[in-house]
């Protein structure tokens, strides 16, 4: 590590000392590493570093290695850094601390909490339905505290699989009738009333789950902008359950997110017209992640009945 890079983090932390720890893991298409650093004479062990480093060459997944996927991915990090720096949210949908995030020319570091050191420290690659329900009460406060702000600094339409952010991923779709209704599926969720902000990578990977099982963080704030929160719903709930459970489990699931969001929404809110509103948007916000999914790997296992049969009800409703 560079003596300037363990310089910030020692300012930062108050650390005497430092040790680069184990890799965490490597970034998206190689665009760096998260590691562990652990720290001497600070009020906590260790910290997270996410190192970014835009590569001259890179080769995303699936073979989309274009200038507009490198631009999309040097926005993303400014986007999170800008995250950290300027908004903050509450115990009900934690995040880490960020305790520096700087840039040095093609390289950017943001220092961040160890959840793990926090109690945050169980991953899932499957959940039970009380895991299910910790993830959606996480975005049911968090899309209630930025219930109608304005996403500045951020993207304006959050989400990675953003339709205007994609267009080399619409013009691979062999679907024609839903690569020719992509535009007006975009322009439906665009035109909601109701808009927050979007975590905008809710998937299931992304949450972090304390030791006891009873509560949950969430990291990875690269695509986070405006837009209707049925986006993260879908996309999370896509991310954990598979096609059968999809069915039996989404609609139970979908009426506790909403419960969650009542019960927090302020006064001054027409919770009526925001659940009306975004329970239409619901299939939409599916049909819009299948879109890209169409686009950008074909054969990827979650296209599959129960995202068609979302996606044939929107195409009639259009």
């Amino acid at each position: 590590m560079k003596p300037e890079y363990q310089d910030l983090i020692l300012k930062a932390t108050g650390a005497e000392a430092l040790r680069v720890g184990r890799k965490i893991q490597t970034l998206w298409s190689g665009y760096g590493q998260i590691v562990r650093v652990h720290l001497q004479g600070a009020d906590r062990p260790s910290v997270v570093v996410k190192h970014v480093v835009f590569p001259q060459d890179s080769a995303p997944p699936g073979g989309w290695d274009t200038e507009l996927s490198h631009l999309r991915k040097v926005k993303s990090y400014q986007v999170e850094t800008h995250w950290y720096h300027h908004y903050s949210t509450g115990e009900d949908c934690r995040i880490p601390a960020c305790f520096a995030a700087r840039s040095y020319g093609d390289e950017l570091l943001i220092v961040l909490e160890d959840l793990d050191v926090a109690g945050f420290d169980q991953r899932r690659s499957r959940v039970t339905d009380a895991e299910a329900r910790l993830c959606l009460h996480w975005l049911a406060h968090f899309h209630a505290r930025f219930l109608g702000m304005d996403p500045k600094g951020l993207w304006p339409t959050g989400t990675y699989w953003h339709l205007e952010t994609r267009p080399d991923e619409l013009e691979a779709m062999a679907d024609e009738e839903l690569k020719a209704a992509a535009g007006k599926i975009d322009k439906v969720l665009a035109k909601c009333q109701f808009k927050t902000i979007v975590h905008g990578d809710a998937k299931l990977a992304n949450f972090c789950f304390s030791g006891d099982g009873t509560d949950v963080a969430a990291v990875d704030f690269q695509y986070v902008g405006g837009g209707c929160g049925m986006k993260d719903v879908a996309y999370f709930l896509g991310s954990c359950l598979n096609e059968r459970e999809c069915e039996q489990q989404v609609p139970p699931l979908l009426d506790y997110y909403f419960m969650e969001l009542r019960a927090v929404l302020g006064e001054g809110v027409d919770v009526a017209g925001l659940e009306a509103e975004w329970r239409e948007m619901f299939a939409f916000a599916w049909t819009d992640f299948h879109r890209f999914l169409l686009g950008w790997m074909p054969g990827h296992h979650k296209i599959n009945k129960y995202s068609k049969k979302l996606a044939k009800d929107v195409l009639r409703k259009l």
